[in-house]
């Protein structure tokens, strides 16, 4: 696999509309979630852009080594809303997104490859950069054309992190 080097982004809080569920990796409802999502995408009033959030809210601190494929989290299906203008939708959740560092890393390839990138990024990248994992979102981003099967699709790989030995 080829070196991927991240941006390193701050981000500012960010309110989320969409629909969430718990799940696993073994029992994933990822594809009900974002089919009862979709419908909607498009009546969501005052969207910021046209890129989709794929959203993990752990229990517990994430850590790699401890992750397995029963562990649980909350996944959202959403998009990005304007704050100051936020309005309720019918069958809609609210989140507010926490913000703060990142390292944003682009996957390039069809969905059934991702592995292949979280395991640089875990076993390769943040052990040897200068930054921690840190205890907020983890998240995708999305264009509106993207296709997880598609060869050449373009995920947003978004890692919370902060500086070695900083308390957040």
């Amino acid at each position: 696999m080829r070196t991927i080097q991240p941006k390193i982004i701050f981000i500012e809080e960010k309110k989320l509309l969409g629909k969430s569920k718990r799940m696993s990796l073994d029992e994933d409802y990822s594809q009900e979630l974002w089919k009862s999502f979709m419908p909607y995408r498009n009546s969501i009033p005052n969207r910021v852009d046209d890129l989709f959030y794929n959203l993990k809210v752990f229990d517990q601190p994430f850590d790699p080594e401890e992750f397995d494929s029963a562990t649980t989290f909350v996944k959202w299906a959403a998009v990005e809303v304007a704050q100051h203008e936020f309005q309720e939708v019918t069958d809609m959740e609210t989140y507010l997104f926490s913000g703060g560092l990142y390292a944003m890393f682009l996957h390039h390839g069809p969905a059934s490859s991702f592995n292949q990138t979280l395991q640089y990024i875990f076993e390769e990248w943040l052990p040897s950069s200068s930054y921690d994992l840190d205890d907020r979102e983890h998240f995708k981003r999305l264009s509106e054309d993207y296709h997880p099967a598609d060869s050449v699709a373009v995920e947003e790989v978004w890692i919370p992190v902060k500086s070695i030995g900083a308390d957040h």
